[in-house]
């Protein structure tokens, strides 16, 4: 086991990508319920660059507490190199990846060896790389929550009614804004896996990617306003939210549902006059259902969509890459 110091990147200041610092510091050691892992890589995910920003698109009554400096990240994917002695199920060796302490700001993911609650982590699917391990716990979780089970009871911090997904099956239509990006890309793919009917709405330049991931109809958001040409849909997943989300309101059938993943702003009475419900939740950790989404990545049945990676000392042009948008799949960081 180490005994020294690593590297992470820290944020010490609020700001853009080149506050992100490549610092020097003491390798932390596992307590109660943790273990060590050296990171081979890390996801990024938006809480990340938030985080570095000062969450100030966060309402400041939901906004987590921490303190600078802070090593931001959450996804990541790894070796066990020490586990607490109250841990059971993990060895030193084993090969772990997992969505760490969120939704807190705890994670820590950006550096060389990271400690993490036993029951957020699971074991890394053996047939994909580290790489694309760390691109799917976030991701994939969220997809999962959303649209499968969320698997945990606690409120959202956006609506006092606890989430429920629609039962998917192919009688079902499922609409999937930012269809291209890390949620959206799963999404489509868990979709599917249920049979559902889904269509993809992303920038042209995807349109072959979503088609091979299964996309049963795109449409091109540069092109074509979806609400324009699609109705009686089931479900809507708008990946992209904010305050142009409501548009999507108008392609559901009676009884259907909008679901968020970044809350815009919905009205109340045009909702009812539909006969529509807007639900969210908010992704929490969970090695348990990592492990189930990890047996899919494993069979081939979902697969992680790598966008590019680059080193962790060049997490400014990682989150530089994450700025210019029209990602396709996931950013991920990987640590020698």
């Amino acid at each position: 086991m180490p005994t020294h110091t690593m590297r992470a990147i820290r944020v010490h200041e609020h700001g853009g990508p080149e506050v992100l610092r490549y610092d020097e510091v003491p390798i932390p050691e596992p307590g109660p319920g943790e273990a060590l892992v050296r990171v081979h890589a890390v996801g990024i995910n938006p809480p990340d660059w938030y985080l570095r920003d000062g969450l100030s698109n966060i309402p400041p009554e939901t906004r987590p507490k921490f303190d600078l400096p802070v090593i931001p990240g959450t996804d990541v994917s790894g070796v066990v190199e020490a586990v607490a002695a109250d841990v059971d199920g993990l060895s030193v060796g084993d090969e772990v990846f997992g969505l760490l302490r969120f939704p807190s700001f705890d994670g820590s993911a950006y550096a060389e060896y990271v400690v993490a609650p036993a029951s957020d982590l699971a074991r890394k699917p053996a047939g994909i790389d580290h790489v694309h391990a760390a691109g799917a716990p976030m991701a994939g979780l969220t997809a999962w929550q959303f649209l499968i089970e969320v698997g945990h009871d606690h409120p959202s911090p956006f609506q006092a009614a606890q989430h429920r997904p629609v039962a998917l099956d192919a009688d079902t239509t499922v609409l999937i804004n930012g269809a291209a990006g890390g949620v959206g890309h799963f999404a489509l793919q868990l979709a599917k896996w249920k049979d559902a009917h889904v269509i993809a709405v992303a920038s042209g330049a995807h349109e072959s990617f979503l088609r091979e991931l299964g996309a049963d109809q795109f449409i091109d958001y540069t092109k074509s306003r979806p609400e324009e040409l699609v109705n009686d849909v089931d479900l809507v997943l708008d990946t992209v939210g904010g305050r142009d989300s409501g548009r999507f309101l108008r392609t559901l059938k009676r009884g259907g549902a909008l679901f968020p993943v970044f809350f815009g702003e919905y009205d109340d009475e045009e909702t009812a006059k539909l006969g529509v419900t807007v639900s969210g939740t908010q992704v929490r950790s969970n090695g348990a259902q990592l492990a189930e989404l990890g047996r899919l990545l494993d069979a081939g049945t979902v697969r992680v969509v790598i966008d590019s990676t680059f080193p962790l000392a060049d997490a400014r042009a990682a989150h530089e890459r994450a700025a210019r948008g029209h990602i396709q799949g996931k950013i991920v960081l990987t640590v020698a």
